[in-house]
């Protein structure tokens, strides 16, 4: 019968006696048989002289935060006993689910024996076991016990799972919470692969728990055959560490580890590593030295307008990362102090620069530091017009133990007026006065063949006078918008502006392309400003779907008047015309883009530097491809050639497998390849497998082009 049928009031004790016989009653109701025992069931029978309760049918008995379901539930008062029987569920207040045959229980449902057992644990992984008890100091003791956390097969339940483990003994600890295995064998689809007489593992309440971390078992043709076994520690709940040290055949034990903190106004992160090693090839003196490195960052808010921080990245020397596997592919390491703030329209920052370049090629003594460097910048509110004023003001202190040292002061101030005509042309006038100041010691003399240094005072003052226009003609056609924006800006100036004096420091990676044609600097920093009167002038054509499909090409050149040696020969701005840049990208869909970005020569449109890249596909099928070109070196004007192509692909094999492939190679004449690599992965709702292989054919001093294979197994709860 449905449980609808059951009476919706609750009778107290004395209503039932006054209502029974002298020795049975039977009754189809809710009952309050006891404090904090509710009975529900669609027939009670009441034994008064034993004290005995017995109901049958969708039968539901409540006690404190416990509750049992069964076909049929006795309950003895005066023993404090429950047994129940068919279909029994017993539903504890962690919100694991215990199913039994049989169950006899006491101590308010805390405590006794279960026979033909299985239990649903919070996160739904499962138990089952012949028989188990249940103490009353919180564990469940399990007899011939099976757990996995795989989902049954729904087409054959009774086939066993991807993986288990079954035990002689399970413990389930909950004041621990952890669970305790005895004599146990892990089972990949039912063939026993490894025993272990003891192990446990925390139960689903516990979000973390200090103990091993998965494996990760490797060979590499430098280092041998690896083994890595991460340790956890789970400090307090604000702080944890780990510990991961890796066993190497040929280069013997390399320490890792991790740390983690949060604290009330941040959070702090170090890593690290450390070994024994044979020394560097350029080292002729030591046989063997410690070798290691350090990441550390620091986040803190000092205020709701303040903040601070570190960023700490030190290696013992330039191929340490790069030989143990531990590079992120960086050219140099770059540690940061800072503090930053931010208060409506006004931005302050202080920063403190160290380097250490990862070329064994380059003199550390020669690497900057830069102690401090601090800017500030002010933005007016907007006039009735649109017009608002601008202030930039900043100063930097530089130094080496060998080879120029410069200290900046520099400020800048400017009105800018952004409006719209009626005929909708869009303006934007900016005039601007810079002025910088500088002492400079050490600085080569460009114009001397000899060590002569140029020393002293040096400064400029630069005023300019930026006009932007653009004029966008839009329409509609059916479901797209096509866009014909063209667009063109003058910038006066005084010419030249970059004396001798002033190194060159923040603006050597400098790079003429369709980002910076339309900027009122093209350079990266402040130690070089770019002179003299010009025009910017370019085209820009869009179409834009209504799915969210788009397509879009800028083509644009420079015009100065006046040549300037600031940019050599190579840049594509040497002469009074520059280069043609710009981009074209094709993205008719989410699972479909493509952009084409390129400087083209401006007497015969070769092409000097382009770059293509495609990304195309769903998840389960998607590539990644990017193709560069580079005809010369934006510098030095030096000619040279790069280029290279990259892929990366992301096949899903079958429902739950993935193959993954990377491939980097270097088309120039004494080019080849670069990198080449492959992963395997299988991951479902218990295990996740992941084998790669990778070639890498790097060579510098004591990094050698290896081979590297890995794989990791994780299942899921085990770790």
């Amino acid at each position: 019968m449905a449980r609808a049928r059951r009476a919706t009031g609750l009778l107290a004790a004395a209503l039932m006696l006054a209502a029974a016989s002298p020795v049975l009653a039977q009754t189809t109701a809710t009952d309050l048989i006891d404090d904090h025992v509710l009975l529900s069931a669609e027939q009670v029978s009441h034994d008064q002289e034993l004290g005995v309760v017995t109901a049958t049918g969708n039968v539901e008995l409540s006690k404190g935060r416990r509750v049992i379901l069964a076909d049929t539930i006795s309950y003895n008062r005066r023993a404090d006993l429950v047994t129940a029987s068919g279909n029994v569920a017993l539903l504890e207040p962690t919100g694991e689910v215990l199913f039994a045959d049989y169950v006899e229980l006491k101590d308010d449902l805390r405590s006794g024996a279960i026979e033909g057992i299985r239990i649903l644990l919070s996160d739904e992984s499962r138990f089952a076991a012949n028989g188990g008890r249940l103490t009353a100091d919180g564990r469940t003791r399990l007899s011939k016990a099976v757990y996995s956390p795989c989902e049954p097969c729904a087409e054959n339940p009774d086939r066993a799972p991807i993986w288990q483990v079954k035990a002689y003994e399970v413990i389930h600890d909950k004041n621990l919470r952890r669970i305790f295995y005895s004599d146990a064998f892990l089972e990949v689809f039912g063939i026993p692969v490894a025993y272990v007489p003891f192990f446990s593992h925390p139960d689903p309440t516990v979000v973390r728990k200090t103990g091993f971390l998965p494996p990760t078992f490797g060979s590499d043709s430098v280092l041998g055959v690896t083994y890595e076994q991460p340790f956890f520690f789970d400090i307090s709940p604000s702080q944890d560490a780990t510990l991961a040290p890796i066993l190497t055949t040929k280069e013997g034990v390399v320490l890792t580890g991790e740390y983690r903190r949060a604290v009330e106004n941040g959070n702090i992160k170090v890593s690290g590593s450390v070994t024994r090693a044979d020394r560097e090839p350029v080292d002729t003196k030591e046989t063997e030295r410690t070798r290691g490195h350090i990441f550390a960052n620091g986040d803190f808010t000092l205020s709701p307008a303040w903040r601070w921080g570190f960023d700490l990245n030190r290696a013992s020397d330039a191929t340490y990362l790069g030989r143990y596997r531990f590079s992120r592919g960086e050219q140099a390491l770059i540690s940061d102090l800072f503090a930053e703030g931010a208060r409506g329209r006004d931005f302050a920052s202080i920063r403190a620069l160290s380097f250490q370049s990862l070329d064994p090629d380059v003199d550390e003594s020669a690497v900057p530091y830069v102690t401090p460097i601090a800017e500030y910048s002010f933005r007016g509110e907007p006039s009735p017009l649109g017009g608002y004023w601008m202030f930039d003001a900043g100063t930097r202190v530089l130094g080496r133990s060998v080879g120029a040292d410069s200290r900046r002061l520099t400020a800048t101030g400017a009105w800018r007026l952004p409006f719209t005509t009626k005929l909708g042309e869009v303006y934007q006038v900016t005039a601007s006065v810079r002025g910088d100041l500088y002492h400079v010691a050490n600085v080569p003399d460009p114009k001397t063949a000899s060590a002569a240094t140029l020393n002293g005072v040096t400064g400029r003052l630069a005023p300019r006078l930026d006009i932007e226009w653009r004029y966008p003609f839009a329409r509609t056609s059916g479901n797209v918008h096509q866009v014909i924006e063209p667009i063109a800006q003058v910038a006066i100036g005084p010419n030249g502006g970059n004396p001798d004096r002033i190194p060159n420091e923040d603006s050597l990676e400098f790079e003429f392309d369709d980002i910076n044609l339309f900027s009122a600097s093209r350079f990266t920093g402040l130690d070089r400003i770019e002179g003299g009167a010009r025009l910017n002038y370019g085209l820009r054509l869009a179409t834009i779907g209504a799915g969210g499909g788009r397509s879009e090409i800028l083509f644009g050149q420079s015009y100065r008047a006046r040549d300037d040696s600031t940019f050599e020969v190579g840049t594509g701005l040497s002469d009074h015309f520059s280069d043609f840049v710009g981009r074209l990208t094709i993205a008719p869909s989410a699972n479909l883009n493509l952009q084409y970005r390129f400087r083209l020569d401006r007497d015969n449109l070769a092409a000097r530097r382009g770059s293509v890249s495609v990304r195309a596909g769903p998840p389960r099928l998607h590539g990644e491809a990017s193709y560069i070109t580079l005809s010369d070196i934006p510098t030095t004007g030096v000619p040279s050639s790069v280029e290279q192509l990259n892929l990366v692909a992301r096949i899903g094999i079958a429902r739950r497998w993935s193959f993954s492939l990377v491939h980097q190679r270097d088309l120039t004449d004494d080019g080849g390849s670069l990198l080449t690599g492959g992963g395997l992965t299988y991951e479902d709702d218990c295990v996740l497998l992941q084998a790669r292989l990778d070639r890498n054919f790097t060579q510098d001093l004591d990094i050698e082009p290896s081979t590297t294979f890995t794989i990791q197994v994780r299942l899921r709860n085990l770790g």
